[in-house]
């Protein structure tokens, strides 16, 4: 018995069973004084309880944690799954880890000790890697407000970062959105509607190895556009804020040119301009538009910077 909270580790996987397994091996070796408990959620996909047999056990004394195999029986996608993993673990907090992401050393007792005792929801900068090219990416604060969330999506609190106060998760908080489309941006969802409730403890150390090469969500043009949408409709103070309205405005802009739909692509792009006329975004989805320029590439080029569009 220690006094360090339980921690109950959720990691939703659909078909990759290589690096499902090296993000496991990262949660396992944490050097955490406290107990640990991980759930591996299969989505759209039969578990494999060799998973169980594998880890369960190991030989090293870091490696005695349990670790379960479910099927998620929510709604299919990313969000119902971690929902299923949250309801399968009866640990004090709750933290989310992507199955092509790798926490580093040093994450959870750090993280933990970082939550204290007002937080809700705990998060760390990340390191992004993408074709083997490494950048950190920070958020030069400890400490994310409402305010920040609208004004930027703040990519670098990635959800593989998120723990969470379980009590939090199941009481005023809430579960994770699944009626995100696609399950996408339920996470910045879930980031607006915890910083409205109290502020967000962050560590600004990169705790996270998030791959962004062969994501499932990359090239979903019009999950993309969707999702968006639908964060504006459940977060209409965002387009209080100039600049915030005019970086979404500009990716929907981005999507649509994407998909070929020049119409659209140039009315989100004058949308963005009028909100911020620095807005970056509404250049790259006129441009796109236009033939000059394809999205994929500048998501690319972007993408080896750490950065995105």
């Amino acid at each position: 018995m220690t006094d360090w909270p339980s921690v109950g580790v959720v990691i939703p996987t659909h078909d990759r069973p290589q690096q499902m397994r090296a993000a496991l091996r990262s949660v396992l070796t944490q050097f955490y004084p406290g107990d640990i408990e991980v759930v591996v959620v299969f989505d759209r996909a039969k578990p494999d309880p060799g998973v169980e047999a594998e880890l369960n056990g190991g030989p090293a004394e870091t490696e005695r944690r349990p670790v379960r195999v479910v099927r998620n029986e929510r709604t299919p996608g990313l969000a119902g799954a971690r929902n299923t993993g949250i309801a399968a673990v009866g640990t004090d907090l709750v933290a989310f880890l992507d199955d092509d992401d790798e926490w580093l050393p040093g994450k959870l007792a750090a993280q933990v000790a970082a939550l204290g005792t007002e937080a809700e929801l705990c998060t760390t900068a990340i390191e992004v890697d993408y074709r083997g090219k490494r950048n950190a990416r920070l958020a030069l604060k400890s400490t994310v407000r409402h305010a920040d969330l609208l004004r930027s999506r703040m990519m670098m609190l990635h959800s593989s970062t998120f723990l969470f106060r379980r009590a939090a998760l199941l009481g005023g908080l809430g579960l994770v959105a699944e009626d995100a489309p696609g399950s996408q941006n339920e996470d910045w969802d879930m980031l607006l509607r915890a910083s409205r409730r109290r502020p967000i403890a962050h560590v600004d150390t990169p705790y996270a190895l998030v791959n962004w090469a062969g994501s499932h969500f990359e090239t979903r043009w019009d999950t993309k556009i969707s999702s968006l949408r639908w964060i504006l409709d459940r977060h209409p103070e965002i387009h209080g804020s100039p600049e915030g309205a005019a970086r979404v405005y500009g990716q929907i802009a981005c999507w649509h040119a994407a998909i070929g739909d020049r119409k659209e692509a140039l009315r989100w792009a004058l949308r963005a301009t009028k909100a911020n006329p620095g807005e970056p975004r509404a250049a790259v989805a006129a441009a796109a538009a236009a033939g000059i320029v394809g999205v994929p590439a500048v998501m690319a080029a972007l993408h080896r910077r750490g950065r995105g569009i």
